[in-house]
């Protein structure tokens, strides 16, 4: 792909952004509000997120939708894994709640003025470096 190409992605990207920012999903009070059960604002969200996944993905599937470069969009099925995804999905939401921000936020937040994010995005590239290395060893 051309890189005058890419710049769809970053529009997207920037357009998802600003629409995160205004509905306060990268808000520190918001998240703290959720994990306390203070709020529904966080889960309506999340739901209205996973509602919509699931509706374009069962579209896709059923569509035969295909992608930028003319391929069928192929979605493989996984194994079922009810400990590994509760283990899995437990250090991530510990991850959130202790930082405030889940993977997408963090460069939100650092494009916001929150510039601590730095060192959460270098901790999650570092810890991605280091997944690399051990995911031959891990149970997967």
């Amino acid at each position: 792909m051309k890189l005058s190409s890419y710049f769809k992605f970053l529009f997207v990207g920037i357009f998802f952004g600003i629409v995160l920012v205004k509905s306060e999903a990268v808000s520190w009070y918001r998240i703290y509000e959720m994990f306390r059960f203070h709020s529904i604002h966080m889960y309506g969200i999340i739901g209205t997120a996973i509602a919509s996944g699931i509706l374009f993905l069962q579209i896709s599937k059923r569509g035969h939708i295909k992608n930028l470069e003319g391929v069928e969009i192929y979605v493989p099925k996984k194994e079922s894994g009810l400990f590994k995804n509760i283990l899995g999905g437990s250090i991530f939401g510990l991850g959130w709640a202790l930082i405030g921000a889940c993977p997408g936020p963090m460069y939100i937040l650092l494009g916001t003025g929150v510039f601590s994010m730095v060192i959460v995005i270098i901790a999650s590239i570092f810890g991605t470096f280091v997944y690399g290395l051990l995911k031959d060893k891990l149970p997967h």
